[in-house]
């Protein structure tokens, strides 16, 4: 009898660091800092317009002309989203294509600040209605572009 729980511990001594190793590895891969891998990845091609793309919504999918740059097809599609339904929904759009494509950050600022320019059009200059739909997206160039 003592020899077989000595047999047991050794078992579960042996088996338990490869388990814990195993199941701490998997659940590391998973994580929302790491860049996603093989069918997670979603690929702009911003030279088709047939396929919504990163950060597209299916209603601006295929209406950036071919041929444009992935930052600019990005502002067609954040320009299209604002005036179809309003800067909130651009500016998750906006976070949305960051947080997926992140070498589309440099431009982020830029966008940003563009869509705020954009929201003051459309609400016909008001500044405080179009400073409403402010956050903190790309360091509050929104805000920015809501102002000035």
């Amino acid at each position: 009898m003592k020899q077989l729980v000595r047999r047991i511990g050794q078992t579960v001594a042996l088996t338990l660091p490869v388990v814990l190793v195993t199941t701490g590895t998997l659940a590391v891969t998973r994580v929302p800092w790491a860049p996603p891998t093989g069918l997670d990845q979603q690929v702009v091609a911003a030279s088709s317009g047939d396929g919504a793309g990163i950060g597209r919504s299916t209603a601006t999918a295929g209406k950036a002309p071919d041929g444009l740059a992935p930052q600019e097809s990005l502002r067609v599609a954040l320009l299209d989203e604002l005036r179809a339904k309003n800067p909130s929904a651009a500016l998750d759009l906006l976070e949305r294509s960051m947080r997926e494509q992140p070498s589309l950050t440099p431009y982020c600022t830029s966008l940003a600040t563009e869509l705020g320019k954009a929201a003051v059009h459309k609400y016909q200059g008001d500044v405080q209605r179009a400073r409403s739909f402010a956050r903190p997206v790309c360091d509050g160039s929104f805000a920015a572009g809501v102002t000035g």
